[in-house]
């Protein structure tokens, strides 16, 4: 009896029906296929807003200003030979060195103490409620901060009151002599007669430029006193009549002493006696011995009064600038480093304590150690930040200090779009800006992709 058998199916379609047929395949062709659906989207933008505008930037950095004629590595000579360039630059490294530096301290020593207080939760409220504040908003407010005007910068009105407080000012920045009525302005700034004066003698010193209403409450109508043997007395007070009239160099019935005055009595080009006028403007010295005097204003009673610090000025712009920006982000950092103080293993800090550290110690050798990837992740992020800070400097600084706070992202705006006009420097600046963040964020994804395994 012979058997018959059937001839097998060709093996490429025996395996090929097998793979369309195994479910196994099918749902993991169908996974890749969602995969790519949903991350192509996100692949497109990245593509049209970061790729393409870097290698756009990089290829428009060759190109002369017009981008019709091809310089090669000329915007980058010219780059590093440009002054305000130079300044960005050096700003750039004072901002990466200093901001992230003391946010990461001050972050640290709050994220401390804040769990050593009652209200923690409202304590971090307030102090990340200036990361909701925008860039623009912040500048605008420290913007008026900064105001040198006292009247205007709460910071000068603080720092004036506090100098006022322990050094008193001039009561008469504007005050003058009367030209031809017996005083001669010296160098310094001090008023003398002209004529000397013998004990026994008086003398009336009138002063114009300061604007009646603008007298002390407590002046009076001017008058001076009778000299004693032995005695130069006088009286310094405002030559001006209200509604007019008057004789210049001689004291009226409506013209008022000028109180809290210093008069010196002067001999031989050394002062020898001090007084300071009263409510009606007189002065004596007493216990003068013979000889020829004369009498002199210090110039320190027309000092004009202390103004306060110019933040915003070519020396104190870009600290200031910096202090505005510690204010925005110092919440940030105290929070990050908050979280990973929470995970810290609770034992190993009461150990310590029980093996007699005191808090110090335990900061600074369990604390601080075990919070080091925390601190250094912080400390990298706000790296990169400050990296391309714009918002703050391009408001705070004011228009004649602009170049002395700049750094490379306000730079490059500048020479791009700001009146330079001249995208090829401007496209120059930012691969270099680009170059100088990349180090940075590479050392971060690293830290991240380690701390995930």
């Amino acid at each position: 009896m012979t058997t018959v058998t059937a001839p097998p199916p060709p093996l490429a379609s025996a395996k090929g029906g097998a793979r369309s047929g195994n479910p196994r395949d099918r749902a993991r062709r169908r996974r890749r296929i969602v995969a790519v659906a949903f991350v192509l989207p996100a692949l497109l933008l990245l593509g049209a807003l970061v790729v393409y505008p870097v290698l756009f930037s990089v290829g428009r950095s060759f190109f002369d200003a017009s981008g019709t004629r091809f310089v090669g590595g000329d915007n980058y000579t010219e780059m590093f030979s440009d002054p305000a360039t130079l300044t960005a630059i050096r700003n750039s490294a004072i901002w990466v060195v200093v901001a992230p530096t003391l946010l990461t301290g001050l972050g640290l020593i709050l994220a401390v103490l804040v769990e050593k207080v009652r209200w923690a939760t409202a304590f971090k409220l307030l102090l990340f409620m200036p990361m909701a504040v925008s860039f623009l908003a912040a500048g605008i407010i420290f913007r008026l901060a900064y105001e040198e005007d006292p009247d205007k910068g709460v910071l000068n009105a603080a720092v004036v009151g506090v100098h006022d407080a322990f050094q008193g000012s001039s009561s008469y920045p504007a005050a003058r002599a009367r030209e031809g009525q017996g005083l001669e302005k010296a160098p310094d700034g001090s008023y003398g007669t002209a004529d000397a004066l013998s004990p026994g003698q008086s003398v009336a010193l009138g002063l114009v430029g300061v604007p009646p209403k603008e007298l002390p409450a407590d002046a009076e109508q001017a008058a001076v006193g009778k000299a004693g043997a032995g005695d130069v007395a006088g009286a310094v007070y405002l030559d001006f009549t209200p509604g007019g009239g008057g004789r210049p160099g001689a004291i009226d019935p409506a013209e008022r002493g000028l109180p809290g005055m210093t008069v010196e009595a002067v001999r031989d080009g050394r002062a020898v006696a001090a007084a300071v006028t009263a409510a009606d403007g007189s002065f004596r010295f007493t216990g003068l011995g013979a000889g020829a005097y004369t009498v002199r204003l210090p110039a320190e009673n027309f000092a004009p009064p202390y103004e306060g610090v110019s933040w915003l000025g070519p020396a104190l712009v870009t600290p200031a600038i910096i202090g505005a920006y510690l204010w925005i982000w110092t919440g940030f950092a105290m929070v990050l480093i908050g979280a990973g103080l929470s995970s810290l293993p609770r034992d190993t800090l009461e150990a310590a304590r029980m093996d007699g550290a005191n808090e110090w110690q335990v900061f600074r050798r369990i604390t601080v150690p075990l919070l080091a990837p925390v601190l250094t992740v912080v400390f990298v992020t706000l790296v990169i930040n400050v990296m391309k800070v714009f918002d703050l400097i391009y408001i705070i600084a004011p228009g004649p200090v602009q170049e002395d706070a700049t750094v490379l992202a306000t730079q490059m705006w500048l020479v791009s779009f700001g009146g330079g006009n001249d995208q090829g420097l401007g496209s120059a600046l930012g691969v270099l800006l680009l170059l100088l963040v990349i180090p940075a964020m590479v050392f971060n994804v690293r830290r991240f992709r380690r701390s995930q395994r």
